[in-house]
């Protein structure tokens, strides 16, 4: 991606983004915000809740109606800016619902405890907006309320970090959970999507091909925590250590998360069983 921070950039028409001011090894260089239509506007996923930022989606939206401000998810580089957007430009805040933070325990720190929407989507629902019809996708895995929107006229889904377009995306128990992860993506492996535009990388051109390897990927990960478990490893930093050599020291909390989620729905599925702080396998 080379587009500097605050610059809208043509996507395809009726498609710009705006890259948001805020890289990290999570974000990679940031969070993307979609802006769908011409002369009525969507905004997907506003970013965070930074003044400069601000300034800069409301140069960009450059005083056209904004009809809707679609939210994905209530991660904080995603959803904060939502309110600020709806007071400046009076539009609803619509898409998923909130959580109940209370229930996820150090875990929601992750989380916009701000976000109030004025709609929720469930699955299939739409919006129209300057003669487009965008249909939220429940997607959840990566977090509990997580939809992607489909623009159906054009054949683009805007993927949230259910997709991205530099890496896969964390699924951080207890919210985030990896059967229904599995599932969200075997749910769009099914659709004949054109294009996705991710909130973090590049628009993914192939998108069927990708998922399909995502699948596999979490496949291979889960056969690699079964064998770490068949081998005597015990405990997740055990199995973090084994799979996941020469790791950024940034990014371990993140595989153990992922790492924790496999052995969570492999506990589900009455794979494995998790005793006296340890995790083994089931015959």
């Amino acid at each position: 991606m080379n587009a500097p921070y605050g610059q809208l950039i043509e996507a395809e028409p009726g498609i710009a983004r705006l890259l948001a001011p805020n890289p990290s090894p999570y974000t990679a260089t940031g969070t993307q915000v979609h802006l769908v239509g011409t002369r009525e506007l969507a905004v997907i996923d506003p970013g965070p809740d930074e003044a400069a930022h601000i300034d800069a989606l409301l140069a960009a939206i450059a005083g056209r109606p904004v009809m809707a401000i679609l939210v994905t998810h209530t991660h904080r580089d995603h959803s904060p800016a939502a309110a600020s957007l709806r007071e400046r430009t009076e539009a609803p805040v619509v898409g998923c619902g909130a959580l109940p933070l209370a229930d996820l325990g150090p875990g929601a720190e992750a989380f916009d405890r701000d976000y109030r929407p004025d709609r929720v989507l469930a699955d299939g629902e739409s919006i129209a907006v300057d003669g487009r019809t965008l249909t939220a996708i429940a997607t959840p895995g990566h977090t509990s309320n997580h939809l992607c929107f489909a623009d159906q006229g054009s054949g683009a889904l805007f993927s949230g970090d259910h997709v991205m377009g530099w890496s896969t995306s964390v699924v951080i128990p207890p919210d985030g959970h990896m059967g229904d992860y599995l599932r969200s993506l075997d749910k769009l492996r099914t659709r004949a999507d054109r294009i996705y535009y991710p909130a973090h990388g590049d628009p993914v051109t192939d998108p069927q091909r990708l998922v399909r390897g995502m699948l596999n990927h979490r496949l291979q990960r889960e056969a690699q925590v079964r064998r770490r478990l068949d081998e005597g490893d015990r405990t997740v930093e055990q199995i973090v250590a084994a799979a996941y050599p020469a790791l950024d020291p940034r990014l371990i909390p993140a595989a153990g998360a992922s790492v924790l989620a496999h052995l969570l729905d492999l506990q589900e599925r009455g794979l494995v069983q998790h005793d006296n702080e340890q995790w083994k396998p089931l015959a």
